[in-house]
């Protein structure tokens, strides 16, 4: 009897630390543009440096295989903001706000609102016209938050002042700076930079809601183009110390042609002496950003956050650095689809560890809900489009558990009248592409004889079984 009262004063102590485990987990969902895994240390670059990225990297689970829905900012951005495909948001471009096709979507940012959340934004989380709408709400979602923040720095500054050089001086609008390759080497700290005042504003969200639990979305606008960093980010790369990815001559005409409808005549037309000098301002730009997530992070330690803090970092796509003779986004080879992707979650069992599982963005929605305890749009109610993502907690804590989700990335080509789609499936192994349904070309590469994407192996007999099994993984239409 003795030891039973004795048993059940001990388990009356412990019951605050029970409780305390059964706390809600806050979320820093950290989101860079147009970033590249190819300019991260923790996906093997031996050039660029980003070691805060790299420390979260070797923190959590990093995913090796991460792939977006569309190699675009809105469409990606939409997709992994609400869990849903572009085929079912039907944003496949960059000037349509997704609640004009799917008005009643289930946004992340709705999901953790009412799970009891504070929730909030700075910067670019859903689409902005970069650098046009930077400091204004872009393409925003108004129910997805409860407080939005909008730095503008001196960069906007530069810009007004015609001090970032561009391979399109004469264009107007976003493409004069946005829509091709712009870089500028700017005096100043990272504080006066938009990034640097988004990592400020940051911080303070932090700072205000320490007791309380929260969902805060942090978008940085860098290495998106222009590429614009202080002068001390730029002397970390001398041009003459970069080489340039190599492109095999007759490679684009191989075709097919689709598949390299994401070149611009004024970077086809590049010098050597330009791309490289593109480069350094792009690895420049990453090292700034990288520097900025720093900011962040420390504050999460700084402020006793970092024990009861999910932490995401993810890029809304992926970029050409010259892979292929292509520069930026919008193409269906690996460089455009493969996006970094970062989970750290203090109890997961898988952390430090690297997965080799093909994963998708449009998971992000349904794990972070899974993984708060809360639940996403589930088709049961007929108005709210039903989560499309599946949730990588398995993944957290196993990293090489048992997974058969292939991951599916889409694009458009041609105009108005000619306008048709591609189609990409990617698994551990194979990456099969058709374009207009095959109308237009087909691609299989296997990525463990060619890394490279140099040989098509579509129309090799030895492969029909393979083609046959990767179209199977298509969407039918």
């Amino acid at each position: 009897m003795f030891m039973s009262r004795w048993l059940a004063v001990c388990g009356l102590l412990l019951a605050p630390s029970v409780a305390s485990a059964a706390e809600k987990f806050n979320v820093l969902f950290i989101v860079s543009d147009d970033l590249t895994n190819n300019t991260l240390g923790c996906y093997g670059s031996k050039v660029s440096k980003s070691p805060n990225i790299d420390k979260l990297a070797a923190k959590g689970v990093k995913f090796d295989r991460a792939y977006c829905q569309f190699p675009l900012c809105n469409p990606s951005r939409a997709s992994f903001l609400t869990g849903l495909r572009p085929d079912t948001t039907k944003v496949l471009e960059n000037v349509t706000q997704f609640r004009k096709n799917v008005p009643n979507a289930q946004s992340v940012g709705q999901t953790f609102q009412k799970g009891g959340y504070v929730v909030c934004r700075v910067g670019k989380l859903y689409h902005y016209g970069v650098p046009g709408q930077i400091g204004t709400d872009g393409l925003d979602d108004k129910p997805s938050w409860q407080k939005t923040i909008n730095p503008r720095g001196r960069d906007k500054d530069d810009e007004d002042k015609d001090l970032i050089f561009t391979l399109t001086p004469n264009a107007k609008g976003s493409h004069r700076f946005g829509g091709s390759l712009s870089w500028h080497a700017s005096e100043g700290a990272d504080e006066e930079q938009t990034d640097g005042k988004i990592a400020d504003e940051v911080v303070k969200l932090l700072e205000a809601n320490k007791d309380k639990p929260f969902f805060l979305g942090c978008g940085f606008f860098r290495p998106h183009t222009p590429y614009v960093a202080p002068q001390k980010y730029f002397d970390m790369y001398p041009p003459d110390k970069l080489e340039l990815p190599t492109v095999s001559a007759g490679h684009r005409a191989a075709g097919p042609a689709p598949a390299f409808g994401s070149s611009k005549p004024e970077q086809d037309k590049m010098t050597d002496d330009l791309r490289l000098k593109a480069l350094q301002a792009y690895y420049a730009s990453t090292t700034f950003m990288d520097a900025q997530v720093g900011r962040v992070l420390d504050a999460l330690d700084r402020l006793k956050l970092a024990d009861k803090t999910i932490v995401v970092f993810i890029s809304d796509h992926g970029y050409h650095l010259g892979e292929h003779g292509l520069w930026q986004k919008m193409s269906l080879f690996e460089n455009s689809c493969r996006v970094p992707l970062v989970i750290y979650d203090p109890r997961s069992k898988g952390n430090g560890k690297a997965s080799p599982r093909t994963v998708e963005l449009v998971d992000l929605h349904a794990t972070l809900a899974e993984l708060a305890g809360l639940s996403v749009p589930d088709g049961r109610d007929a108005t709210v489009p039903a989560c499309e993502g599946k949730s990588l907690k398995p993944l957290l804590d196993d990293p090489t558990a048992k997974w058969d989700k292939p991951a599916l990335t889409q694009v458009t080509r041609g105009g108005a009248k000619d306008a048709f789609l591609g189609y990409t499936v990617r698994n551990e192994r194979y990456r099969y592409t058709e374009w207009d349904g095959g109308k237009r070309g087909v691609q299989l590469f296997d990525y463990e004889t060619d890394p490279g994407e140099l040989k098509n192996l579509a129309a090799d007999p030895a492969h029909a079984e393979t083609v046959k099994q990767m179209r199977a993984l298509l969407p039918k239409k």
